[in-house]
């Protein structure tokens, strides 16, 4: 791949990790980042935002993401990886969310280091942003009330 394509690629997709980490979510780039956060997170609660640039990440997933942030109820931490963009911090990310497969976009909710609730690229792409966010809320309540 050439520096020149890398560099465009970067360019192009800054927008779709601004608007994730404009929220407070922090990105984990690589496998180093993901295993150092996931350790510190293993007490409480943590939710993962798979980023994508398909058009369901878009229009259904990171708007989604948005709205169930303005909840009263939230986890204790935030973050997201990049699909396809940071292939090898994803990868670290997904050895969390067995039996699940690799799937783009998507929404992992931990408790104390264990997966609780998972929201699947098919679970996003034929729903809206605000039934997204209303299953993230009600996973919200659930999992992360303190």
């Amino acid at each position: 791949m050439s520096m020149q394509f890398e560099m465009y690629m970067r360019d192009m997709v800054q927008p779709m990790r601004d608007e994730l980490t404009r929220l407070g979510i922090e990105e984990l780039r690589t496998p180093e980042e993901v295993e150092a956060k996931f350790a510190a997170a293993k007490n409480g609660t943590a939710v993962v935002v798979v980023n994508s640039v398909c058009g369901c990440a878009a229009g259904q997933c990171r708007p989604g993401v948005a709205q169930a942030l303005q909840h009263s109820t939230l986890p204790d931490h935030l973050y997201t990886v990049f699909a396809g963009q940071d292939k090898e911090a994803t990868a670290k990310a997904r050895e969390f969310f067995a039996p699940y497969p690799p799937s783009s976009p998507s929404i992992a909710l931990l408790k104390d280091g264990q997966l609780v609730h998972m929201i699947e690229r098919h679970q996003i792409e034929n729903r809206s942003a605000h039934e997204i966010a209303q299953d993230l809320t009600e996973a919200f309540d659930k999992y992360c009330a303190k």
